[in-house]
């Protein structure tokens, strides 16, 4: 078991948080439209998962990344909205005080939907893609890279060596299925087989509902070696089936959510946060039950 001491505190959801703001997350952009409408409210949303207590903050690059903004008519500008949203970030760690306390992670998402694994591209297309949003996020200045919501073993391959060509450090997150394989059907244990080899500092789950979460945990420690933290940030809700919206009805509540985290705890998880329909009260919660 872990102790509340070596944790690390991750932030919770920025899309979400910024469709409950009411801030436009349209496909293609999804969160990276807000940060030309809306870069105020991104900085204020760093600011309270800070405030909160999060450890580690993620950039909103989900999809600042070459497909995604190509799809929207502006791929020339993936450097620029890139480097913008580590500079919101970095103002919001200067805006609470606590230089030097809170790390800039630099989220990679898979470069197309990462519900839809048949829809990942050639390993030339994601070298070529993921290697260019690694680049820009190191040349910005974050402290590590964040892969995230990975559903394969293949892609996250690509993004991890990336990453690691950068020199920066880097976690990898995995997205599971209820029976804890990859969205691809892939085992989670070829998954971490895979990414091993390349040097993550971390391996993780995230975008998963809090029930799933302590079995996945529970396998995650055995597979990998005891020397690398692993980490867990679930979902608090779910997407309404009938408007597409995602709804907190029935979803957990911070303190609820924080009582489940204990159980991630238990399991060995010393990395910790939230996903989809978590708020920076989900990280407060959190701060408050696990420290």
């Amino acid at each position: 078991m872990s102790t509340r001491e070596d944790m690390i505190l991750l932030d919770g959801a920025m899309g979400t948080e910024l469709e409950r703001r009411g801030v436009d997350t349209s496909l293609p952009l999804w969160s990276a439209a807000a940060l030309d409408v809306a870069p105020h409210v991104v900085q204020q949303i760093h600011l309270e998962h800070i405030l909160a207590g999060a450890q580690v903050i993620t950039t909103n690059t989900f999809r600042t990344n070459l497909r995604a903004l190509r799809k929207a008519g502006i791929a020339h500008r993936m450097r620029e909205l890139t480097f913008r949203a580590v500079a919101l970030a970095r103002a919001a760690i200067e805006a609470s005080g606590r230089q030097g306390l809170v790390r800039i992670a630099g989220s990679m998402a898979p470069v197309e939907d990462c519900y839809t694994p048949e829809l990942v591209p050639s390993d030339a297309e994601l070298r070529a893609e993921h290697a260019l949003l690694a680049r820009y996020l190191a040349e910005a200045g974050v402290d590590l890279l964040l892969i995230e919501t990975q559903n394969t073993a293949r892609e996250a391959v690509a993004a991890a060596r990336a990453a690691a060509e950068t020199g920066k450090p880097f976690w990898v997150s995995f997205t599971l299925d209820a029976e804890n394989r990859l969205l691809s059907g892939e085992l989670l244990a070829e998954a971490v087989r895979a990414v091993l080899p390349l040097g993550p500092q971390a391996i993780l789950v995230n975008c998963i509902p809090t029930a799933q979460m302590r079995e996945a945990m529970r396998l995650l420690r055995r597979l990998v070696p005891p020397t690398i933290p692993i980490g867990a940030y679930a979902n608090a809700g779910r997407v309404d089936e009938a408007t597409g919206v995602w709804t907190m009805e029935g979803g957990d509540t911070p303190e609820g959510y924080a009582e489940a985290a204990q159980q991630w705890l238990a399991e060995g998880a010393t990395i910790i946060g939230g996903c989809c329909g978590t708020t920076p009260e989900h990280i407060a919660a959190l701060s408050a039950a696990l420290r």
